[in-house]
């Protein structure tokens, strides 16, 4: 196997601790990494801007109401909260545990900036309004992976929280302007899922990946996409994971067309060429690497969430739950906005 050290070396952004940090999201207007801990619903913003180096400023955190487990910037300009009301807030689609909503995220510094990661002490409490309920499959379900296609609308699986049942139950959604309008959610019939995972859009956007995390699976598949209708179709084997180091988790495509997905229980941040071939894997300094996604001034930098596991001896793992940055020697993409009618 194909391990990297050239452009390689994994740095620690922040020593976030987040029980599990998901869905990071760089956003190139603000020069700021956000991210989610999903049991302790808080979002997180890291601004890697040289005017906030050394700030207290530079990390900042939220509370949302409930899990938070994946999101997306809504495209526009932030929202004036009005005279009296504090900063403006820029709005983002969040996959919480029971639907899809629109959060109001304050711009600026919050009270919840100092502290070492755990939970979030006096954090504010973000205004969520709900866009769409989801019709879980039983108690104990929640969104887990997702993001937006090319043309803005929202894909997001579901999964069962207690990965121990093994139950089947995990659905894929679409969100986009014609569901926003009905304020329910389009079921993609993506078959029996246990825990959908590695949603992520070829540049062009005609090609969807989707992995299956669940070690009885370990599967990633591609679809053929179509951009008019947000439908995917012609699924077929892209990766299997079982030979290789690590379960599949959150993933990232970038400018060359290459699927870059993390290996969790690995330490490694696998790139998969577009026809399925491992091309490198790159190596963070924690056993459960969560997610990946591209930021910086040039789209250059790989930015990595993991997982701190509760519960076990983290001495050889000291930085588990932290934000690392890989530098690849490739660029990203554009994460695309989420797009309301109009």
């Amino acid at each position: 196997m194909p391990i990297h050290a050239a452009h390689s070396a994994a740095e620690l952004v922040l020593d976030a601790r987040c029980a599990t940090g998901e869905s990071p999201v760089w956003r190139a207007d603000e020069q700021a990494l956000y991210w989610a801990d999903i049991p302790a619903g808080v979002l997180h913003r890291w601004s890697a801007s040289a005017a906030d180096a050394g700030a207290a400023s530079r990390h900042s955190r939220w509370q949302a109401p409930e899990m938070l487990a994946c999101m997306a910037a809504v495209q526009g300009a932030a929202r004036d909260a009005g005279e009296g009301q504090g900063a403006a807030a820029r709005r983002w689609i969040a996959g919480l545990e029971s639907g899809l909503f629109l959060l109001e995220v304050p711009q600026g510094a919050s009270p919840g900036a100092a502290g070492d990661g755990h939970g979030c002490g006096e954090c504010e409490l973000l205004a969520a309004h709900p866009l769409a309920a989801v019709a879980h499959a039983r108690p104990g379900m929640r969104f887990n992976d997702g993001r937006c296609d090319r043309q803005g609308r929202f894909i997001a699986g579901t999964m069962l929280q207690d990965m121990s049942a093994a139950a089947r139950v995990g659905r894929v959604y679409r969100f986009g302007p014609q569901e926003a309008a009905q304020g329910a959610l389009a079921d993609l019939a993506l078959g029996e899922l246990i825990v959908p995972n590695g949603i992520a859009f070829s540049p062009d956007g005609r090609t969807m990946y989707l992995s299956d995390s669940h070690p009885e699976v370990q599967s990633i598949w591609a679809f053929d996409y179509d951009t008019d209708t947000g439908t995917p179709h012609n699924r077929r084997l892209f990766v299997d994971m079982r030979p290789l180091p690590g379960r599949p988790d959150g993933a990232a495509v970038d400018a060359d067309g290459c699927y870059w997905i993390c290996g969790n229980d690995a330490g490694l941040v696998h790139r998969f060429t577009p026809d399925g071939r491992l091309d490198r894997s790159l190596a963070v300094p924690v056993r459960k690497p969560a997610m990946c996604a591209f930021g910086g001034p040039a789209l250059d930098t790989l930015y990595v969430t993991s997982i701190r596991p509760a519960g076990i001896d983290l001495s050889d793992q000291p930085l588990a739950g932290g934000v690392f940055a890989l530098r690849p020697g490739v660029q990203g993409l554009p994460e695309p906005a989420f797009r309301f009618a109009g």
